[in-house]
C-alpha cells in the first residue's frame, strides 16, 4: 500500500531555490509552539553561496493607504534567523524532512525553525469595502535567501517565502458553566429587579449554537418592556493603550414574555449562532488568519498562559454572551455578561503518519513579489 502526504512547494524567480513546506498551520499549545519543519533544494549553480533562513512575523496596524509623508504602519519581527547552507551542523530529521531528503537528492538541505512560546496568533482584522492593500493583523511567513550574512539585504529574485499561520485549537476539557445573576435596586422604588443568566457550556466550537439560559425576577415596581441578547467579540490591539473594542458578531431582540410586570418572574432561552456569513465587510471584525484560496471564519479565541505574556506585537482576541433588560426612559437599563471561549477542535491526525512507501502530493504556488506573498 503507497501513503500519499500534501507537500507545499514554491520556487525562487530564478528557479535556483525551492521551498518544501508539510504544513502551512502551526500549533500554539500555550506552553510551546510546534517546530517549523522543511526543507530546500538549492541549484548546484548556488553550491558557493550562503543560504539564510527566517520566519518573519509582520504585524500591520494601519491601512497602506493611509501611509503618506513617511509614514509605515507595518512592523516586521525576525523570530527566527539561521544559516541553513552550508549547515552549520548535523541535524536531527523529521520524518517530512528523511523522507523528502531521500526523494529530493543531495541538493536538499533541511531546516527547523523554533517560534517563542508568547508569538502572538495569525489575526486579520476584516477591512472595510472601499479598503485597499493588505489587511491590518498579524501574518507569518518562512523566507529563505541568498546572501553573506543573516542581516544582509536579500534581493527578490534569488528569494522564496511562504506564508504560514500560527493557531491555537481548542481544550480537550470543557470548563466550569458559565453563570452570573445581577441585580439593581432603584431609588425611592422598593424591592430589586434580578438578572440570571446561563450558558449551557464554556467552550464552542465555530458554527456550533449558543444556548443562554435566562431568567428574569422583578421584585420591583418597575417593568421590563424588551430584551436584547448578543454575542460580542472584543478585541485588544496591544501595541495601542485605547486599543479595545467589541463588536456584535451576533442578537436577537425580544419582547416575547414583556412586558414583564411587577412581581412577575420571566424564564426563556435563547439561541445565537455568531458567523462570518452574518458580518461580511464589516470593518474590524477579527478573522482568523487567513491563506490565500481559503476560507476563513471569526477569529478563534486567544488563550494566554498568563496575561503577563501579552506580546506588544499581538491581538487578543475574546468573547462574551451580554443580555440587556430595557425598562424604558425612567427605569434605565439592566445588563449581565458571561464570557466564553470560542475555538475550532483539535483536528485528528490519526492515520496521517508519513510511512517508509509513502508519495508527496505537491501543491505548487507561482511566485510574486514578497510583497504579494504575505497575502498568500
Amino acid at each position: 500500500m503507497v501513503y500519499n502526504f500534501r507537500v507545499f512547494k514554491k520556487q525562487s524567480p530564478n528557479a535556483k531555490l525551492t521551498l518544501y513546506l508539510g504544513k502551512r498551520d502551526f500549533v500554539d499549545h500555550i506552553s510551546g509552539v510546534e517546530p517549523i519543519d522543511g526543507v530546500v533544494c538549492i541549484d548546484p549553480d548556488y553550491r558557493d553561496r550562503k543560504i539564510f533562513g527566517q520566519v518573519i512575523c509582520s504585524f500591520r496596524y494601519g491601512r497602506e493607504e493611509d501611509e503618506v509623508m513617511g509614514l509605515n504602519f507595518q512592523k516586521d519581527l525576525h523570530l527566527a534567523t539561521h544559516q541553513i547552507y552550508p549547515p552549520p551542523d548535523k541535524q536531527n530529521l523529521s520524518k517530512l524532512q528523511d523522507r523528502l531528503s531521500k526523494k529530493l537528492g543531495p541538493n536538499c538541505h533541511p531546516f527547523t525553525f523554533a517560534l517563542p512560546a508568547n508569538a502572538p496568533a495569525s489575526v486579520t482584522l476584516q477591512p472595510g469595502l472601499d479598503d485597499e492593500g493588505q489587511p491590518c493583523g498579524v501574518h507569518y511567513f518562512v523566507k529563505l535567501f541568498v546572501g553573506e550574512c543573516e542581516t544582509d539585504r536579500s534581493h527578490k529574485r534569488s528569494t522564496v517565502s511562504m506564508a504560514i499561520r500560527k493557531v491555537q485549537y481548542a481544550p480537550s476539557k470543557q470548563g466550569k458553566q458559565p453563570c452570573t445573576v445581577v441585580r439593581k435596586d432603584f431609588m425611592l422604588s422598593p424591592g430589586e429587579l434580578e438578572l440570571e443568566v446561563t450558558l449551557d457550556k464554556q467552550l464552542y466550537h465555530h458554527g456550533e449554537k449558543i444556548a443562554a439560559n435566562i431568567c428574569i425576577r422583578n421584585n420591583s415596581n418597575k417593568v421590563v418592556k424588551k430584551m436584547k441578547v448578543m454575542v460580542q467579540q472584543g478585541v485588544d490591539v496591544v501595541l495601542f493603550q485605547n486599543g479595545q473594542y467589541r463588536s456584535t458578531v451576533a442578537s436577537v431582540e425580544t419582547q416575547e414574555g414583556c412586558p414583564i410586570q411587577p412581581g412577575s418572574t420571566l424564564q426563556k432561552i435563547v439561541y445565537l449562532v455568531p458567523l462570518l456569513s452574518s458580518n461580511k465587510d464589516r470593518r474590524g471584525i477579527a478573522l482568523d488568519g487567513q491563506l490565500k484560496r481559503q476560507e476563513t471564519n471569526l477569529a478563534s479565541t486567544t488563550l494566554l498562559a498568563s496575561p503577563d505574556q501579552r506580546d506588544a506585537f499581538g491581538i487578543i482576541v475574546s468573547y462574551a454572551v451580554k443580555v440587556k433588560l430595557y425598562l424604558g426612559a425612567l427605569g434605565g437599563e439592566l445588563s449581565a455578561e458571561l464570557p466564553f471561549i470560542l475555538m475550532h477542535p483539535k483536528p485528528d491526525n490519526r492515520g496521517k503518519m508519513i510511512h517508509a512507501d509513502s508519495q508527496a502530493e505537491v501543491e505548487m504556488f507561482r511566485q510574486d513579489t514578497i510583497d504579494k506573498e504575505i497575502d498568500e
